[in-house]
């Protein structure tokens, strides 16, 4: 099968994960190059992974008839700009998350890539490992009953401890929300469905934060989006959701992610991961039992989506981290910021319907 050709704008440090993936795991691409502003970065990167190209400018890349996928690993505020250029050079998008900064930019690369016959998607795409996916078949199998309700939380004090440029967590674009929202919100429209309306109250707890972290320790960072954010989700099933992400507070553990249902409770691992453990509380005798992963892709699988993108790209489907997706996700987290300014509900523009769910106990060909 002829691989797909990959150009990739960026070479931060979410990138190494996505290129070891795409040059050494999944069969279906190639990467042909990486442009970044750094020269330095890719240099590095090429002399490592051994792809082809080393792109001079955003433009050098997207008139490379090489490549038939965009990679887009600039930073969040760059993404509504760098992806329509994309769109525009007739090349398919698959983007981290977020999509925009805003919905109305998301949802004009949307209507773009649909106007141009295009596929627009991408990251997280977490929901498509063992663990996330083996939570959807015990959901679906009928173990929690229906479902009643979920509660996710993504508690932490920042970035500004450990990263070596934190600044752009906390500029538009940035926050909890829309940092580490996606993974919570991708997981719990994949295991209950649509959303159709939110509310939501947010503050920004810190109105400027000390980089801790080197080698800017010391410089100040002005606050510019809410660091605190809690919204109710109202899902087309009639489930009653709750999210609470934060960089204000100190928590034992980052992640909770809890399912209700009428005949049982569903602890799903960290979105952020591809993994366990998952546990599964039932009423016969009120204790949760660990559950065993049915699936494969339970390692650090990053780039898993657009290996699905790519085959099928080439098998004329559709993906499973699409634009529809991406954007439903887009819109229930500014929709909770937009909920606490107006203070009150919010009534969703996008629907969504859950795509295939991966292969169970899959073997090669998983995704077909």
């Amino acid at each position: 099968m002829k691989r797909t050709g990959i150009g990739i704008l960026g070479a931060g440090a979410i990138s190494g994960i996505y290129l070891e993936n795409l040059c050494r795991l999944f069969t279906e691409t190639e990467v042909v190059g990486v442009y970044d502003l750094v020269e330095e970065k890719v240099k590095e990167a090429q002399e490592k992974y051994g792809f082809r190209k080393s792109y001079k400018s955003m433009e050098e890349l997207l008139a490379d008839s090489e490549v038939d996928i965009v990679l887009n690993l600039t930073r969040p505020f760059e993404h509504y700009e760098t992806t329509k250029a994309a769109l525009l050079a007739g090349k398919h998008v698959y983007s981290e998350k977020p999509l925009a900064a805003v919905f109305e930019e998301g949802a004009e690369l949307a209507a773009l890539a649909a106007e141009k016959g295009l596929m627009l998607g991408g990251a997280p795409d977490t929901f498509l490992g063992a663990g996330i996916q083996t939570c959807r078949k015990l959901i679906d199998d009928g173990f929690i009953g229906q479902p009643v309700g979920a509660a996710a939380f993504m508690m932490c004090r920042g970035h500004e401890s450990w990263h070596p440029s934190p600044e752009f967590y906390y500029q538009h674009g940035g926050g909890p929300m829309m940092d580490m929202g996606p993974y919570y919100l991708t997981a719990l429209v994949n295991l209950l469905g649509g959303v159709s309306g939110v509310t939501g109250i947010t503050r920004k707890s810190f109105p400027q934060r000390v980089i801790t972290s080197e080698p800017k320790k010391g410089a100040l960072i002005n606050v510019e989006v809410p660091t605190h954010i809690t919204g109710i989700l109202d899902f087309d099933n009639g489930a009653v959701g709750t999210i609470t992400t934060t960089f204000d507070v100190y928590y034992e553990h980052q992640s909770r992610l809890e399912i209700y249902g009428s005949s049982g409770t569903l602890y799903v691992p960290d979105p952020n991961n591809f993994d366990g453990p998952i546990y599964l509380l039932r009423p016969e005798d009120g204790t949760k039992k660990e559950i065993p992963l049915l699936f494969d892709y339970s390692q650090n699988s990053r780039g898993l989506g657009l290996a699905d993108m790519a085959k099928a790209l080439s098998a004329g489907r559709p993906f499973r981290a699409g634009i529809s997706q991406t954007l439903h996700v887009l819109e229930i987290m500014t929709a909770i910021e937009k909920s606490s300014q107006e203070g009150k509900y919010q009534k969703l523009q996008t629907s969504y319907r859950r795509g295939d769910a991966m292969k169970h106990n899959p073997v090669r060909g998983i995704l077909d």
